[in-house]
């Protein structure tokens, strides 16, 4: 039997408080899943997976293997990446991109072959201002998904990606090997 302590600590990690900004203390929305995102998710990593199909969705598209920095607990996620010469840029809203630190390793599978990938985050404005700008203009899902609008020449609105920013947005590098 788990002790009050115990509950309590348990409680207090499920419900944890909004990050705040600004000077009037106002809370910014966290990123929310779609509806049914876990089942697509579960979809997405079985075509990645499999040889032929993946090279057709995997030009969007890498999986992550990510093992949590506290739980230990291993984690498959597909996200949308833009390449820049060798290098794949992805970003997150979501907690998982807590797991990806700079100058480690990650595993992950690229255009249907599995291999490792060295990782730079970025947490500052301008960096993942300037990444997410770069991904959303090459993917219009991306900056969709993300509610980041782009005007009639292709170029995000600022406000929108300071808004994503300000909502716990990071932005990553990653370097197959």
């Amino acid at each position: 039997m788990a002790t009050g302590a115990a509950v309590r600590s348990r409680s207090a990690r499920r419900h944890r408080p909004r990050r705040l900004t600004g000077m009037t203390g106002a809370a910014q929305p966290r990123a929310q899943l779609m509806p049914l995102q876990n089942a697509v998710n579960r979809v997405v990593r079985g075509l990645l997976a499999t040889p032929g199909i993946s090279r057709g969705i995997g030009a969007r598209l890498v999986t992550l293997y990510v093992v949590g920095r506290r739980s230990g607990r291993r984690y498959t996620i597909p996200v949308a990446y833009t390449r820049q010469g060798e290098r794949l840029l992805i970003g997150t809203p979501f907690a998982w991109g807590k797991n990806l630190r700079s100058g480690e390793a990650i595993e992950i599978r690229l255009r249907g072959k599995r291999c490792r990938a060295d990782v730079e985050a970025f947490s500052d404005e301008a960096s993942v201002t300037a990444h997410y700008a770069t991904m959303c203009r090459d993917n219009a899902q991306f900056a969709k998904f993300n509610k980041i609008g782009l005007h009639a020449d292709g170029t995000p609105d600022a406000d929108d990606l300071h808004a994503a920013w300000a909502a716990g947005a990071r932005s990553f590098v990653l370097t197959p090997r």
